[in-house]
């Protein structure tokens, strides 16, 4: 078979379909880096540069994995946590945040089995060494923060205690942002209360509702069982678990969760906790 020229092969293809076709603009160097908040999918040339331009805030923050319900799936605080994280980075504008921590203080439970706990003791030395870890990769800032409420706040206000003391000399700061979750919740069920729906506290309308917001391929709620999805009540904040009743890991009732409400619930988490980082370092990452 005739083989045919390189040059001629060029020329037919810039004639029929455009030397446009296959021009490619480069992308400018700032306009990618003002995107880069998610630590482990940069390089360590990216983090230098982010480092260099000002990114010199570490987000720090944990979710968990344990039962939700029938309809939720285990990990729902690990779903919850890259996102919440991931938005905070982005509005902060001088944040990068390391991977999520999967796990957090819990007990495993063989009658509902969907949960895999650490001990204080654990999350105290993990969240010491991701922190110092940070602080010699050239973060100026370490932020801790967490999506379940095992540990806190005793053990990340401790942990940012005494790394703080440690390396404040250094013009290094530690900080714990606890509005993420404890004012959040608050927020949150007074939203609740105020707009009709059924109080809850575990696996009820709050976390099912933002975990459908955040489910877009269908993979974290079992919508076919949202018509069902009704635990123990809840009164005066507490679970009132009747004689013989079967526990479904509900407490309260998430029958009415949808991804509308579960963005204002988002929304919340986020603002809140941008709010506070900004209180602790300025919003250009200013002690």
């Amino acid at each position: 078979m005739r083989q045919v020229p390189a040059a001629a092969v060029a020329l037919i293809f810039a004639t029929v379909f455009g030397a446009s076709t296959f021009a490619v603009a480069p992308v400018p160097a700032a306009a990618a880096d003002n995107h880069l908040v998610e630590f482990e999918k940069m390089t360590w040339v990216e983090v230098k540069d982010a480092l260099a331009a000002g990114k010199t805030t570490a987000l720090i923050y944990t979710g968990g994995v344990e039962q939700r319900g029938p309809q939720n799936a285990n990990g729902g605080h690990n779903e919850m946590a890259y996102a919440t994280v991931k938005a905070i980075a982005e509005r902060l504008g001088n944040a990068i945040f390391l991977p999520v921590l999967p796990f957090t203080p819990n007990r495993a439970d063989p009658a509902l089995p969907g949960t895999v706990g650490l001990t204080d003791d654990l999350l105290a030395a993990i969240l010491q060494r991701l922190t110092e870890q940070s602080i010699t990769n050239g973060f100026k800032n370490v932020v801790l923060m967490g999506d379940h409420g095992g540990g806190q706040p005793e053990v990340y206000a401790q942990v940012a205690r005494e790394l703080n003391d440690k390396y404040s000399p250094q013009g290094i700061h530690v900080y714990y942002c606890d509005d993420v979750y404890t004012k959040a919740n608050d927020a949150i069920e007074k939203y609740i209360a105020d707009h009709g729906y059924p109080p809850d506290e575990h696996g009820g309308i709050s976390d099912t509702a933002e975990m459908l917001y955040l489910d877009k391929d269908h993979t974290w709620v079992r919508r076919n069982l949202l018509p069902t999805a009704v635990g123990d009540p809840v009164v005066n904040g507490k679970a009132q678990v009747g004689p013989g009743s079967p526990h479904n890991g509900i407490t309260g009732d998430a029958r009415r969760s949808s991804a509308a409400l579960g963005k204002i619930f988002f929304d919340m988490k986020v603002d809140y906790a941008v709010k506070q980082i900004h209180g602790f370092i300025g919003s250009n990452g200013a002690n």
